[in-house]
């Protein structure tokens, strides 16, 4: 099975003849194209290594007949339950990536590729997190759940045999619960990626002179500067001039 709209994009500065390139899959929201835009802006902005950028569009998967679940009242984003076909997008093959439209990069995504370990069936942020907002975004319900944005950055092994389960099938019908929370795995087969690869606004925190906790990839998941609500949220500024500088360089592609 093959699924892909996404473009491969060389290494910046560096030779890759030979990789393959390494998959990003992004959840697409028609509500928030500019966040998508934006994001993978910021990760081809900073890559050395090649990158194909795909985003998950559920109109694209329903046409392809892999996803057919009903919208639940509680899904703030068309993404909420079609990233966890992410192995199944990768032909269950090698290493790729899923991640949330609403981050921003700030280092080269070949840092992050480099800690994944074979041994793991996914590696992600083991965050604790419990929002104090009732609403995010524009209006959506915020909810509350054990491991509560595991999901929105995840390292999939998609060729490892527990994730073999995530067909089209599972990814339809089982609950949030078990997706969500990765019920499929056992604790052991989870392996953990620093916070500052998903460092939520609102919640982490950096602490001065201490390298370890500067952002890599900011996480804006109570709501980003695309809305008028969080406008000036907190790191909006770097958000704002990555999208003055994604705007300036599609306009000379399209006078090109």
């Amino acid at each position: 099975m093959s699924f892909s709209n996404g473009k491969i994009h060389p290494a910046n500065g560096a030779s890759a003849e030979g990789e393959k390139p390494f998959k990003i899959f992004v959840g697409y929201d028609p509500k928030e194209d500019i966040a998508y835009q934006v994001c993978r802006h910021s990760i081809l902005k900073r890559s050395s290594i090649p990158v194909e950028i795909i985003p998950i569009k559920q109109s694209d998967l329903r046409k392809s007949g892999l996803y057919w679940r009903e919208r639940g009242q509680f899904e703030s984003t068309e993404f909420s339950f079609s990233r966890f076909l992410t192995p199944c997008l990768a032909n269950y093959q090698g290493w790729a990536m899923f991640v949330d439209c609403d981050f921003l990069y700030l280092a080269d995504i070949k840092e992050l590729r480099d800690l994944i370990q074979d041994k793991y069936a996914i590696m992600c942020v083991q965050h604790d997190y419990t929002p104090k907002e009732t609403t995010k975004m524009d209006g959506a319900v915020q909810t509350v759940y054990p491991r509560k944005n595991w999901s929105s950055m995840v390292l999939y092994n998609c060729g490892h045999p527990k994730n073999s389960v995530l067909t089209p099938d599972t990814v339809n019908s089982q609950t949030g619960a078990f997706l969500h929370r990765f019920q499929w795995l056992e604790d052991d087969e989870i392996g953990s990626v620093p916070f500052v690869w998903n460092f939520l606004e609102g919640h982490n925190r950096v602490v001065e002179n201490d390298a370890t906790t500067k952002p890599k990839a900011i996480h804006y998941t109570r709501g980003g500067p695309w809305f008028d609500a969080w406008k000036h949220c907190e790191f909006a500024d770097l958000w704002l001039n990555e999208m003055e500088e994604y705007l300036k360089e599609s306009k000379k592609e399209i006078t090109k």
